[in-house]
């Protein structure tokens, strides 16, 4: 029964093993990417002043991102993004209306398809993903696995192209460690609105989850001026609170099943050596309990069966046979 219970704990250690090698070289690989079945909704509150009316007004805004699982894969995802911007004069305006809205609330409402890389989140292009939509560059939605202390560059739907995130520390954000980034942009010349031209600027502070890459909480002054000096739109908003703990509340999820895959090479490979040391102990003594090995000869027992018995036969057959072995008193006397 040990030598059963042995061989089983040495098959158990090969396998935990086995796990912790997976573990370490191949899991977080295919743990660290963006999933394919994303489909969050991010609300923002704030105040904005925009013609026509050109008076300050609270605002609030919803963006609706969901992956594209068709036009996904292993290695990216593709995204469509509804963003809508409207006036919030009395705090019960719905999420979004349309350019028909009788109290004129709408101020912007725009859509975006792009892709990404599922581990680094920068732009992909290929027209296999995204077919004839506009081509994006650096990150968009996310930041990447494992963010890193430096400066990354992100997409800008008004200049078109990216600008400069910088890393400009850590700060907590409800209790949660985060990255600070921020983008700041000043007077650069852009489209401000279709077909009208204007300079851009735009602050924006986001508060990234340094495992995920997710931005938990975000802030933006943003102002559009028109050529002759005209604001078009001054908007100071950012994510409301239930957003900001429903994206904490998910990164301490992720966190806790990307620590434990981070820990379970360790205890694995750990689990795993003590369970062949286990094994070989019990199957090694059931061997020597049953006279196995170099530890007893049965086929060459004394005649009372005892091992020893057979080890003073061989002794003795190293002088030849019973008669010609002299005796101990023999020895000491020459």
């Amino acid at each position: 029964m040990r030598r059963i219970i042995g061989l089983v704990l040495m098959g158990l250690g090969g396998f935990l093993i086995t796990t912790a090698l997976l573990a370490l070289i191949y899991i977080p690989g295919a743990v660290k990417k963006t999933p394919l079945d994303t489909d969050t909704y991010t609300r923002l509150t704030g105040n904005a002043s925009a013609l026509p009316s050109g008076g300050g007004s609270p605002v609030k805004a919803l963006s609706h991102t969901v992956a594209d699982g068709q036009k996904s894969d292993g290695d990216v995802v593709v995204f469509d993004t509804f963003t809508c911007l409207i006036k919030d004069p009395n705090g019960d305006s719905p999420d979004c209306v349309d350019d028909t809205d009788p109290d004129r609330r709408l101020v912007t409402a725009t859509t975006d398809r792009f892709a990404t890389d599922r581990r680094t989140g920068l732009s992909v292009n290929d027209e296999k993903y995204i077919g004839d939509a506009q081509p994006h560059e650096g990150l968009v939605n996310k930041f990447p696995f494992d963010v890193e202390k430096k400066t990354y560059p992100f997409w800008d739907g008004i200049l078109d192209r990216a600008v400069d995130a910088t890393f400009e520390g850590e700060e907590k954000v409800d209790g949660w460690d985060t990255y600070k980034f921020v983008i700041d942009v000043n007077d650069e010349p852009a489209e401000i609105s279709n077909g009208i031209q204007g300079t851009y600027s735009d602050l924006k502070t986001m508060f990234v989850d340094p495992r995920t890459g997710s931005i938990l909480k975000q802030t933006e002054q943003q102002e559009r001026v028109l050529e002759n000096g005209t604001t078009v739109l001054d908007l100071d908003f950012g994510f409301t609170d239930e957003t900001v703990k429903g994206n904490i509340d998910t990164a301490k999820d992720n966190d806790s099943r990307l620590g434990l895959i981070g820990r379970l090479p360790l205890i694995a490979g750990l689990l795993g050596l003590l369970s062949l040391a286990a094994g070989f102990f019990l199957w090694n003594g059931a061997r020597r309990a049953d006279g196995d090995g170099d530890y007893a000869d049965p086929g060459r027992r004394g005649p009372d069966g005892d091992a020893h018995a057979a080890d003073d036969t061989r002794n003795l057959d190293v002088f030849g046979d019973d008669e010609a072995t002299p005796s101990r008193s023999d020895v000491r006397g020459r």
